[in-house]
């Protein structure tokens, strides 16, 4: 028995199944270590402690308690050493004790005393919640103390009491603390700021928001506050601070590359003096150097602006993170390469038997920890490149959008206002693309050359096979990359096609349903459509070969490197140590050699993006020292003027004289070339096309300034905006869209002027504020504001104008010749003078007779009709407004009488775009699946998964080869076994390739006739929808769905749908081959896939409404920012630059208050799924040396390697997932407009005759009307019979139901009582396009489609050349057609741009001729054409169109005088039906009246003095 524990005593101490380590290293090193860190880090902390101390939270408190007890612990045991050997009952003669027992307790003293000198600089610290460094020391004193722990447990008896109990005190001391210093008192505002060192590296402090968003969908209010120094001013400042400097440096570099004297120059002159006579041989000679001279102007305009400052202004300005997360990246790489060594060593373990057991537990644990410390590693990097590149693309913007308020407008016209938006969304997000990936550009070759190193060290020189099949692939991907780029150019092209004809559908969809031509758009829509998937399907087969190689690459690899390896030389045998590692380490490499060609392309873009960006933000400044301020005279170098305080001076001139120019000049806005201008006091300013932001009416007006509600109220009513704000929902709270679009012109420019007024200026400038309102308007305006007795009688005021009726009030008049003032001074003065003033008078005064009369008529009307404000004569553009709006308008006013009370509602445009909420229907997997088609999405699954199966059973092959190095141990290895070993191997490598291949395809095919059938059933039902859907959608919301929502249904969701099967199926087959090797395993996998489902779910919730936010809060940024710029003259006008600057600080803000947490919920599941990761890998190890006796090494090599790669395919099962529930969202929105209620059917049973209507008679039976059930009626029971041949015309005021009647007629309405008859029919029992297409309009817009001219007159080519020539020749147009080189092929732009109006007009006149119906209506056109036109039209119409029942509505009287009978009609009632010398005579009747105010007497018509386009 003695011997026994003698040779236990004697063995080493690590050769025993129960290891421990020698005594003397417990009490030197281990004690040693966390103390040589404390020192190193304590230097650090006490450059705080002179500042002043915050209040200390409680476990501060608790801390310094803690670690006071600790020091009296240390001075308890270096006393007791003392005592023991110098005390008075110790015994002289003994043994001293030995020196470790005095320098230990000393050392620990002191060291407890700095651990609380630092607890207290911490406290010192601005916002600290604890120290990592502090943290981190109490951990390795716990675990290193742990040895000490167990040794002091082993012996039998305690031998030292006293020492015995300190050190465990001590030791739970210990413990506590570092508990302790894990926990902090947590702020609710943002727990980011209170968080510990532990809760910040696994993101723990992030949890409140991913529970609050699983329980209910986040909004903007959950958003925390941002962190002082990610908010958008901190950042800003220190960019713009150091790009000053930089760009400082780069304009001096300029200069002096410009100032170098060029020498060559100056020899060719010299020689072409000298050959001047030769001029035969200079003119050759001329075209190439004209050649070269465009490459150096090309050059030349490169170098023009400073360049390459962008890039080390980014650099100097983020260094600190830059270099922190290089410092990350670096471990992190040297890390990953820490588990293959240990993998094999742990392969080694399981092959020697021999070996201790608690080695293998050892690797366990190491494998476990080196994956942890790389899964925060990897986060922290991360962590700080998505920080990076949020702050790059941020500080960016701001300086954009900086610059954009000041730069200079000979800077500003070079690049448009698109332009300028696209730099700050697109150019900044590239540069945020790109700071994600900047590392990578060491990192990869670093990674590369390491794996290359190791691999070399395993399988020698064989590696170089496996490398060249890896680099062989790289230009093969590179062609394949090239190919499909092409393509996806060519998608583009077809995309735009087909997104112009979905335009003009929309733009037009009026037309298409009065003609009854959609089908034959929805051909054109489908026929482009087939083309775009005929590429798309090109594009889905040339990535499934990219598939093929991507997939085949690392069986391929690793077959060439085991083949050439195992062929050199008999002596090579491969063994699962060689293999297995090697396997690894070629993972490794497969991310680095992927990435590469990414990130040389993303480059090359930013490369791109980065000279546009320089170019934008090098331009020069405006002058700010152009005007000066004070009271001497001010001159120009051409205008020279003198304008006293106080005085009404006009300014007049023709078109093009230079009116506003001199305005610009006032305010600044041009480049003076010579002389100055002196401007007293402030200045307001009201341009010619008026600016309205996307605010309320009040705060348009109020425009930032204080409130004053009586100044308010006097403003408003002097711009006559009091009859407005009654009409507008929400009175002055009413929100004004994009660019004032629910404002008529009139409108917006006396908004525009009521801003200028309230903001009570010093000087006025008004650059021709009366020309958008009506005269009657404008002489209220200028009577009550700008006037002599107006609110700004005591200002300086300069007016630009053409009105002459104003000119006898103003003090003094300068009229503008080509720029130069010609003459100044009053009005009779200028008069009498017969200068250039009497010549304009001359030009602009016979347009205004009329509107002269005018004013004496408005003088005598009552004061009640004067406010009517739109309803005028002049403001063409609100009538025409009014009339388009006339539909909408009655629908909305009469919902709006139902919700006065409830007015909130009103004062939104239209409704807001519902967001989805909420996790994602599981029908809409379903539908997408279904239109895939069950059939081809069952195969390619399949294929999917025998490929995974193949891809596990080549892994089991290689496991059982390996075993081969066991089995011919020290004999010659068989060639045909290692042939079959190969063979069998490259054969299951090369058929997974193929299985994926065809799974690829399979799924292309499905997802393309997914994106067909979802397309065609969204745009049949689009054009099958009533009119009134077009009329309260906003366009663009449906372009939307047919753009972008199409798109990612063509594009993004097969990509993440393959990928997430892909990695479905991948984390399945980990799982079961570390079942299949270590069944013990199954255990482990139930509660990991419960926690990873939690994990997900919590995830995708948070994640996903985050994205909608985030993307929510972005477009406010762009529309601000291209608000500001086509503002940009009146905010630097008003000088308020500082308050837009602040509001776009604030925008941006909010929208990183989303992209922030986005941001860390990827960090947060990453850190989770990667902790799940490394937990598999940890208990693959630990079984795997649990059942060691009955495995084999080839197997726990196999099941570790798949384990490692585990961790990243969890990670992006969970991406994919997220990313097909955010994109499958798009299936559901086109689903959503694919199922909106259809108008009546196109054919019905019921056909008409087919020379249906002979004669054109038209009954309407008390025929009633209403716009949707719920309305009020509009027509209020007609009844009247109309005989065929018949000419009628229909006049009343706006809103009367004028249009409404002829909608009936073409049923865009439905009748909700009575019946119209057509030659006895009942026209509501017919299909519509029977209906339809029997009728004829020329409706009051010319609406003409993007399209040749043919196919604008007759879509379906029912009609032949010959017809289509006839009626050409009737409207006029045969010679202007035959004189275009295409002739009837001459392609019309979109909306028939490239013709003028009066053409348009005539070609809608074609499109009836061609259809030769018997009953035609006539929705007159008004401002659109000129009286030629008009006088062309009506005569085509009496002559061809004599046999046919015509309705006329009419917007001028004269033109419907020699009609049959005229139809009056008032809201919705006809009150007149008579010939209209009958009507005229009726002295009491509606239409007498109408007649005399269009200056109509009984009987004679005299042309009218003012054609009213509102009646």
């Amino acid at each position: 028995m003695l011997d026994v524990i003698m040779n236990i005593a004697n063995a080493s101490y690590l050769q025993r199944p129960d290891p421990d380590l020698p005594i003397c290293v417990e009490q030197t090193v281990l004690v040693w270590l966390p103390l040589a860190f404390l020192w190193l880090c304590a230097p650090w902390h006490f450059a705080n402690l002179c500042k002043k101390a915050a209040k200390a939270p409680t476990v501060f408190v608790v801390l310094k308690v803690v670690s006071g007890l600790l020091f009296l612990t240390a001075i308890a045991e270096l006393a007791l050493t003392l005592a023991e050997d110098y005390g008075p009952s110790s015994d002289s003669t003994a043994q001293k004790h030995p020196a470790v027992l005095y320098t230990n307790p000393v050392l620990f003293a002191v060291s407890w005393i700095v651990v609380m000198l630092c607890q207290e600089s911490v406290r010192r610290r601005p916002r600290a919640v604890d120290s990592g460094s502090l943290f981190v020391f109490w951990l390795l004193q716990v675990l290193c103390a742990i040895f000490q722990f167990q040794t002091l447990l082993r012996d039998e008896e305690i031998a030292d009491l006293p020492r015995f109990c300190l050190f465990y005190i001590s030791y739970g001391l210990q413990l506590i603390a570092w508990v302790l210093s894990a926990i902090a008192d947590v702020s609710p505002e943002n727990p980011e700021a209170r968080a510990t060192f532990l809760s910040r590296i696994t993101f723990n402090w992030f949890n409140s928001m991913v529970i609050k968003g699983y329980k209910r969908p986040l909004v903007q209010e959950d958003m925390w506050d941002l962190n002082e120094k990610d908010s958008s001013q901190a950042i800003c400042q220190g960019f713009e601070d150091i790009m000053a400097i930089e760009l400082k440096k780069a304009r001096s570099s300029l200069q002096k590359k410009r100032n170098k004297p060029k020498t060559k120059d100056g020899h060719q002159n010299g020689l072409a003096k000298g050959v001047s006579q030769d001029v035969l041989v200079m003119e050759e000679t001329g075209k190439k150097k004209e050649k070269k001279k465009k490459k150096k102007e090309k050059k030349d305009s490169e170098s023009e602006y400073p360049n390459s400052w962008l890039v080390p202004t980014i650099a100097k300005t983020f260094k600190g993170v830059l270099l922190e997360s290089a410092f990350f990246k670096l471990i992190q790489d040297l890390l990953s390469f820490a588990s293959p060594q240990l993998l094999k060593l742990m392969i080694s373990f399981t092959q020697d038997k021999s070996s201790q057991a608690w080695t293998g537990y050892l690797y366990a644990v190491l494998l476990l920890v080196v994956a942890f410390l790389q899964s925060v590693i990897l986060q922290q990097y991360f962590q700080r490149c998505f920080i990076l590149g949020m702050k790059v693309r941020t500080a960016l913007m701001a300086a954009v959008y900086k610059k954009a308020l000041v730069v200079s407008n000979d800077s500003r016209k070079e690049s448009t206002a698109g332009e300028i938006v696209n730099l700050m969304s697109a150019d900044a997000q590239r540069f945020n693309d790109v700071t994600n990936f900047i590392h990578l550009l060491w990192s990869c070759p670093l990674q590369i050359a390491l794996a290359i190193a190791f691999l070399w060290i395993e399988l020698g020189p064989s590696v170089l096979a496996g490398l060249l099949v890896m680099v062989l692939m790289v230009p093969i991907n590179g062609w394949l990359a090239t190919k499909s780029r092409g393509f996806q150019m060519e998608n583009m092209k077809f995309k735009d096609k087909r997104m112009k004809i979905v335009n003009d559908i929309l733009n037009g969809i009026k037309v298409l349903k009065y003609y009854a031509w959609e089908s034959s758009f929805e051909a054109q829509v489908q026929e482009i459509r087939e083309q775009e998937l005929k590429v798309m399907r090109k594009f889905a087969y040339l990535s499934s070969v990219s598939t093929f190689i991507f997939s085949c690459a690392p069986a391929i690899v690793s077959l060439a490197t085991f083949a050439v390896f195992v062929s050199v030389s008999p002596n090579n045998i491969l063994d699962a140590e060689k293999a297995f590692t090697s396997i690894s380490l070629f993972n490794i490499l497969r991310f680095p050699l992927a990435m590469l060609p990414q990130l040389i392309s993303i480059m090359v873009q930013t490369a791109v993006s980065k000279k546009r960006l320089e170019k934008f933000l090098s331009g020069d400044d405006l002058d700010t020292m152009a005007i000066a301020r004070d009271d001497s005279h001010s001159k120009n170098s051409f205008v020279s003027l003198d304008i006293k305080p106080g005085r009404l001076v006009a300014v007049v001139g023709a078109v093009g004289s230079g009116k506003t120019s001199l305005i610009s000049a006032l305010l600044g806005e041009l480049h003076s070339l010579k002389g100055r201008i002196n401007i007293k006091g402030s200045v307001a300013f009201v341009p010619q096309q008026a600016w309205i932001q996307n605010a309320t009416l009040k705060d348009n007006v109020l425009f930032g300034s204080d409130v004053n509600e009586e100044r308010y109220r006097s403003v408003v009513e002097g711009c006559a905006l009091g009859p407005d704000l009654d009409l507008l929902p929400g009175r002055d709270q009413t929100e004004i869209g994009e660019k004032g679009i629910n404002l008529s012109g009139g409108q917006k420019q006396r908004v525009s002027l009521a801003r200028a007024v309230y903001s009570s200026a010093d000087v006025y400038l008004l650059d021709d504020p009366l020309s958008a309102v009506d005269s009657h308007v404008g002489k209220h305006l200028f009577e009550r504001v700008i006037g002599p007795k107006g609110l700004l009688k005591d200002k300086t005021r300069i007016l630009v104008t053409h009105g002459i009726s104003f000119l006898p009030y103003v003090d003094e008049i300068v009229v503008l010749v080509n720029g130069v003032v010609s003459e100044v001074g009053s009005y009779d003065g200028l008069r009498a003078s017969k200068g250039a003033f009497s010549e304009f008078l001359e030009t602009y005064g016979k347009d205004e007779s009329s509107n002269e009369s005018d004013f004496e008529q408005i003088d005598m009307l009552p004061e009640g009709l004067e406010p009517q404000a739109d309803g005028s004569p002049e403001d063409i553009v609100s009538s025409t407004l009014k009339r388009e709006n006339s539909l909408r308008h009655s629908q909305r006013s009469s919902v709006r009488s139902k919700k006065d009370s409830d007015d909130k509602k009103g004062q939104r445009l239209i409704e807001k775009e519902a967001m989805e909420t909420g996790r994602v229907k599981f029908s809409v997997y379903l539908q997408y699946l279904r239109s895939m088609g069950w059939c081809l999405v069952t195969w390619s699954f399949l294929f999917y998964f025998i490929q995974n199966v193949a891809i596990i059973g080549q892994n089991l092959w290689l496991s059982d080869w390996t075993d081969d190095s066991v089995k011919y141990f020290n004999t010659t290895y068989p060639n045909h076994i290692r042939d079959t070993r190969i063979g069998v191997f490259g054969a299951l490598g090369v058929a997974q390739g193929f299985l994926v291949f065809l799974g690829t395809i399979l799924l292309a095919d499905g997802s393309i006739s997914a994106s067909r059938s979802l397309h065609t059933s969204l745009l049949s039902n689009i054009l099958k929808v009533p009119m009134v859907f077009f009329d309260t959608t906003p366009s663009g919301r449906i372009v939307n769905r047919f753009a972008k929502d199409i798109f990612t249904v063509d594009e993004m969701i097969p990509m993440s749908f393959r990928s997430w099967i892909l990695c479905l199926l991948g984390v399945l087959g980990t799982l079961f081959v570390i079942c299949l090797a270590t069944p013990i395993f199954t255990a482990v996998v139930v509660p990991m896939a419960v926690i990873y489902y939690f994990v997900q779910r919590f995830y995708v919730a948070t994640s996903r409404q985050l994205r909608r936010l985030d993307s929510v809060s972005r477009s406010p940024i762009y529309s601000h920012f291209g608000e500001t710029v086509s503002g940009l003259s009146v905010i630097r006008a008003y000088g308020h630059q500082q308050r837009f600057l602040k509001q776009n600080e604030d925008t941006i803000d909010q929208n990183l208050k989303s992209v922030y947490p986005w941001i860390v919920s990827n960090r947060w599941l990453a850190m989770r799924l990667e902790s799940l990761g490394n937990l598999v890998v940890f208990f693959s190890a630990l079984f795997a040396v649990i059942s060691r006796d009955s495995l084999n090494s080839g197997l726990v090599g196999l099941s570790i390697s798949y384990a490692l790669n585990v961790t990243q395919t969890l990670n992006w099962l969970v991406r994919m997932t997220s990313e097909l529930e955010t994109n499958i969202v798009a299936v559901e929105r086109v689903r959503e407009y694919a199922e909106i209620k259809n108008e009546a059917p196109w054919i019905t049973t019921n056909r008409p005759p087919d020379d249906w209507p002979t004669d054109g008679n038209i009954n309407f039976e008390n025929y009633k009307v209403r716009y949707r059930p719920e309305l009020e009626l509009i027509l209020h029971g007609i009844t009247c019979d109309i005989q065929s041949t018949e000419k009628i015309g229909i006049v009343g005021r706006t809103g009367a139901g004028k249009s409404s009647l002829t909608n009936c007629l073409f049923r865009i309405i439905e009748a909700s009582e009575g019946q119209i008859l057509v030659d006895g029919i009942d026209i509501s029992t017919l299909g519509l396009h029977d209906l339809r297409s029997r009728l004829t309009i020329i409706p009051q817009d010319p609406v003409l489609f993007s399209g040749t001219l043919r196919m604008n007159l007759d879509p379906f080519e029912k009609s032949s050349d010959e017809e289509i020539w006839t009626v050409l020749e009737l409207a006029h147009l045969k010679d202007y057609v035959r004189g275009l080189p295409t002739g009837l092929q001459h392609v019309v732009s979109e909306g028939g741009e490239n013709l003028s109006v009066g053409q348009r007009q005539l070609l809608c006149l074609a499109r009836a001729l061609l259809r030769k119906s018997r009953i035609l209506i006539l929705d007159e056109a008004t401002a659109a054409v000129d009286l030629e036109t008009d006088d062309l039209i009506q005569n085509t119409i009496r002559t061809e169109f004599s046999h046919c029942t015509v309705l006329t509505i009419a917007h001028r009287l004269n033109t419907i005088l020699d009609s049959s009978r005229v139809m009056v009609l008032d809201s919705g009632k006809i009150v007149e039906f008579d010939s209209p010398s009958v009507l005229l005579n009726n002295k009491q009747g509606h239409f007498y009246a109408m007649a005399k105010d269009a200056g109509i007497r009984g009987g004679e018509t005299s042309k009218p003095t003012n054609m009213s386009t509102d009646l």
